[in-house]
């Protein structure tokens, strides 16, 4: 392309584009403090059911453990007793003693919760437990239904009125829809509020990161793309740090909002992206925004060869726009071969996503330890895992990385549920290596999926695939749930699709030094021999690897 060709007179990473590309990555941190908060917001906690004799502002230790047994039935698959159910008897301190274990039982309507580790959240104030349960988890299932629908929207309207206003409007929408959130009366409106701030997860940090990777040469993309995610780490850890300092949820939620408002300033420092303003016809605003950076990073740009580049764009995006093949989603299904590595491809955004987020959600079902030691360090894990990425894909290739993170975070995974009781620190381990396992595999089925399809259809591949990766999210909360069941059961679903999905990637293509399929036609014979490599790198194709 002509403004690839204006990046190489210009820099392809040089002090303007690192400079702006470090202020668009650090609201990265602000998205995951969205993103993770949740863990905190809506804290699971300890909790028994208030009896009859009991005050509402009964403590969770009032009645001792060893007297459990005369209030509450035991349940056999949570090896504890019944936090749900209690036996049906007019309880006085006199009539206790006098219980039979074949009275019959009835269910809690109030609780009395441990506050030892959690002073307060969504799950204490609006009793979220045993039969209501189920709406924790739907609240952030509808969270991350924001998300989806935040990268529709606003990746439209991006596309249509620029990446700057969106990026902005997505950031005042964030703060107000934040700190309602923060101050909503009932569970209904935290839940509304809580996926509108979801959705703007996706117009801040997606919008950004687009207009990052569109100022950046080609041979700086894939670095810059999995960089980025270092931010959301750091984000991913400060959740820990703010969840520490403030226990009541409703400041927390504020407190993790707040920040938003300094990326106002931005608008100050942060330009429109030149690509996109060349692609909509703005030339004289692209020319002066190229010009700025090339005055930043000391390069020179005769006005003459800049103003035949930037003819040299627009010519080029007229054949385009006159000759390109339209991409349809039917298309991904027409054809055996493309049909079959669409679904698996699907299929792994799916795993990958659901299995990144349950991990990331789940620490405080892990069978002890503190909870926000085990939060840190699963956030913690993402920085080897990403480190191994920028070390390895280019070297080891994209296929074998894919399958066998996938494999190690299976087995990982599945392998905590044979640990002893008494050896909770394995268990920890285990599912922290499939949590780093599972990291670095998300961050490859980006790379390795767009490099599967061929480029008139590209797009709307990735952007199906990124819609089956927001289904795994959406999920995500709802096999975590699975723990009222029984504690272990949501890393066996997590560590079993994830094997399955490691299993499946094996029938897809290797694609790293191999050129990339450009028709239909190309990406059904993509794989077979007959299909021949290149000297172009895939390294050389715009790459973008988010988190969704």
């Amino acid at each position: 392309m002509a403004y690839d060709d204006i990046l190489i007179h210009l820099g392809e990473f040089g002090h303007y584009q690192r400079r702006i590309y470090l202020l668009l990555c650090i609201p990265a941190i602000s998205c995951a403090l969205h993103k993770l908060a949740g863990v905190f917001l809506q804290a699971k906690v300890d909790h028994r059911c208030l009896l009859p004799f009991e005050q509402e502002n009964a403590t969770f230790n009032s009645i001792e453990f060893l007297k459990y047994k005369e209030f509450y039935p035991w349940d056999n698959i949570a090896k504890n007793f019944s936090k749900c159910l209690m036996y049906d008897t007019n309880y006085t301190h006199s009539s206790v003693n006098q219980k039979s274990i074949f009275d019959e039982t009835v269910d809690c309507h109030s609780w009395v919760y441990d506050k030892s580790k959690y002073e307060s959240s969504t799950v204490i104030e609006w009793d979220l437990v045993c039969d209501k349960a189920w709406l924790k988890a739907t609240s952030d299932a509808f969270f991350m239904l924001g998300v989806m629908l935040g990268s529709i929207i606003f990746g439209d309207l991006s596309d249509r009125f620029g990446r700057r206003p969106i990026f902005f409007m997505s950031l005042v929408i964030q703060v107000i829809a934040g700190v309602l959130a923060g101050i909503a009366p009932d569970y209904y409106t935290f839940t509304f509020f809580r996926m509108v701030v979801g959705a703007t997860t996706s117009g801040v940090f997606l919008v950004a990161y687009v207009i990052a990777l569109e100022m950046v040469g080609p041979k700086k993309r894939m670095f810059a793309g999995v960089a980025c995610q270092f931010f959301f780490t750091a984000g991913f850890l400060l959740t820990a740090a703010f969840a520490l300092y403030i226990h009541d949820w409703r400041r927390l939620q504020i407190a993790i909002t707040l920040p938003g408002v300094l990326f106002f300033s931005y608008w100050w420092f942060v330009p429109e992206s030149a690509r996109w303003l060349l692609s909509n016809g703005k030339k004289e605003e692209a020319k002066a925004i190229i010009l700025k950076a090339a005055k930043e990073n000391k390069a020179d740009i005769p006005d003459d060869v800049l103003d035949n580049l930037l003819s040299s764009e627009e010519d080029t995006k007229t054949i385009i726009d006159e000759s390109t093949e339209k991409p349809s989603l039917i298309d991904l299904f027409r054809y055996s071969n493309l049909r079959k590595k669409t679904l698996v491809i699907f299929f792994l955004w799916f795993v990958n996503s659901g299995t990144y987020y349950g991990l990331s959600w789940n620490t405080s079902n892990l069978g002890g330890g503190n909870d926000y030691v085990n939060f840190l360090i699963s956030g913690a894990v993402e920085i080897p895992a990403y480190t191994f990425l920028l070390l390895t894909l280019n070297r080891w290739g994209r296929k074998a990385i894919l399958c066998g993170c996938m494999l190690v975070a299976g087995i990982a995974l599945i392998l905590t549920q044979v640990v002893p009781e008494n050896m909770l620190w394995l268990t920890i381990t285990l599912a922290m290596v499939g949590k780093l396992a599972i990291t670095s595999s998300y961050g490859t089925v980006y790379i390795f999926s767009a490099e599967q399809f061929p480029t008139v259809i590209r797009n709307v591949a990735i952007g199906a695939s990124s819609t089956f990766a927001r289904f795994g999210g959406i999920s995500a909360p709802y096999i975590n749930i699975l723990a009222e069941i029984w504690l272990p059961l949501p890393l066996i679903v997590f560590g079993s699709l994830a094997l399955l999905g490691g299993s499946l990637a094996l029938l897809l293509p290797e694609t790293h030094n191999k050129k990339l399929p450009d028709t239909i036609a190309d990406g059904e014979k993509f794989g077979e021999k007959s299909f021949s490599t290149s000297d172009q790198l895939n390294g050389d194709y715009v790459i973008q690897n988010k988190k969704i």
